[in-house]
């Protein structure tokens, strides 16, 4: 199956977060993502792309776009050629298996690497992991809202939680998940293709750790903070720095106390704590 690939130029900062976001509610199955300085590269099946939709998102928010058709999963093995394994202070690393094992880590996580966000390179991930690295876990029950490549849920197994459910409502993500868990025999990890709101209302879950966007968190900020339990912890990402003050507002509103938050490249990760 042929694949086209979306270049977005002059999609940073601000403007990247918000065509995230639009990219997402397109309509579009998209099979994945890579970033780059100064552009968002998108990449969708063919027969899934729709270019009046891409046309008049680019339209909307000014920006420019070239697309380039691209023979079967060619663009997938070169990404996969060009991956660097990423360690993270000595804490994690995130590696393929053509990667020699590294020294001085705790925690050594390898994955099939695909052009979809969570392999460790993109900024939220690393922030995520390296706040993951102050939680207390051990037997926690943990959701991962929007898994990615499930390198969170993975970890978080790692870090000793007793059970964690890893959901994603996009196909590629979903496959790419559950063929890394099954590499880092993640037992206690569960990998669904869902959305939040198709999960158990009475679950409840220690911890959620959602790495996605400004607009799905907003979005369901309620529905995290009815899913946990009382005085348990909400860890975000995906949300740039002047986003800061809309998110906390909106956790507040929904009975969240603001702990800390990290930054790297005007990224953000943010730890919340359910009041009561």
């Amino acid at each position: 199956m042929n694949h086209i690939q979306i270049t977005f130029f002059e999609a940073d900062g601000a403007r990247r977060e918000q065509l995230m976001a639009e990219l997402q509610v397109t309509g579009i199955d998209f099979e994945g993502f890579e970033e780059t300085e100064e552009s968002l590269l998108a990449y969708v099946e063919e027969r899934q792309f729709d270019r009046e939709a891409i046309e008049a998102l680019a339209t909307g928010m000014g920006l420019r776009f070239e697309l380039q058709a691209l023979a079967e999963r060619n663009w997938n093995a070169e990404w996969e050629k060009n991956f660097e394994p990423v360690i993270i202070d000595g804490f994690c690393s995130v590696r393929a298996d053509f990667h020699p094992e590294p020294e001085n880590v705790q925690y050594d996580i390898v994955i099939t690497p695909k052009m979809s966000f969570g392999t460790g390179h993109h900024a939220t991930t690393a922030l995520m992991m390296t706040l993951m690295r102050e939680l207390e876990l051990n037997e926690r029950v943990v959701l991962d809202f929007g898994t990615g490549t499930g390198i969170l849920a993975i970890l978080a197994e790692l870090l000793g939680a007793a059970s964690v459910l890893g959901i994603d409502n996009d196909s590629w993500s979903y496959e790419n998940a559950v063929e890394n868990c099954e590499r880092n025999q993640a037992q206690r990890v569960t990998i669904r293709q869902a959305v939040l709101e198709e999960l158990d209302p009475e679950a409840r879950y220690d911890v959620i750790l959602a790495n996605i966007n400004r607009h799905i968190l907003l979005q369901y900020m309620d529905r995290m903070a009815a899913l946990l339990r009382g005085d348990q912890l909400l860890l975000l990402s995906g949300i740039l720095t002047e986003d800061i003050d809309i998110i906390r507002e909106s956790a507040a509103a929904n009975g969240f106390s603001y702990i800390k938050h990290a930054t790297d490249r005007n990224w953000v990760c943010m730890l919340l704590q359910k009041q009561g």
